[in-house]
């Protein structure tokens, strides 16, 4: 087989590796925050009480379950995820700051560092989209 054979081979094979990795980092990415704001739902008032101990008014909730929720749900379809990518790594960084901010804590350090390592993660998806495997994809063809 010439070099130029296995290249032609390779590539396809590469590719699929690729968009399928693109495709399981996002839900891995996503899942998360689709199950935090499932949690957040399903203790609602508790969470609501949690936030305004830190200052956070609890009338926000809606929206902290519509980010996380809904843009778990768009980020695992591919659909705007440029937008909805920058949009969460800013809101993963604010709830870093309002939540793990006792850094002389090692929990609250490592949860402060896991909030700013996921919105890298956002960035570099915001940077690079959503792949092939998305509606993004879908709607550019």
């Amino acid at each position: 087989m010439s070099t130029q054979t296995q290249t032609l081979a390779a590539a396809p094979a590469s590719a699929t590796l690729r968009n399928s990795a693109e495709l399981l980092g996002r839900v891995l990415l996503a899942v998360l925050f689709l199950m935090s704001g499932i949690g957040k739902m399903a203790a609602y008032s508790t969470t609501a009480g949690y936030m305004a101990s830190v200052g956070v008014p609890g009338a926000l909730l809606p929206l902290v379950i519509l980010a996380e929720a809904g843009g778990a749900i768009a980020i695992i379809a591919g659909w705007q995820t440029r937008i909805v990518s920058m949009l969460l790594a800013g809101f993963t960084l604010l709830a870093a700051l309002l939540f793990h901010n006792h850094l002389a804590d090692q929990i609250q350090m490592i949860m402060f560092m896991k909030n700013v390592s996921i919105a890298g993660a956002f960035l570099l998806l915001a940077a690079h989209g959503a792949g092939r495997y998305s509606l993004d994809a879908r709607a550019s063809a």
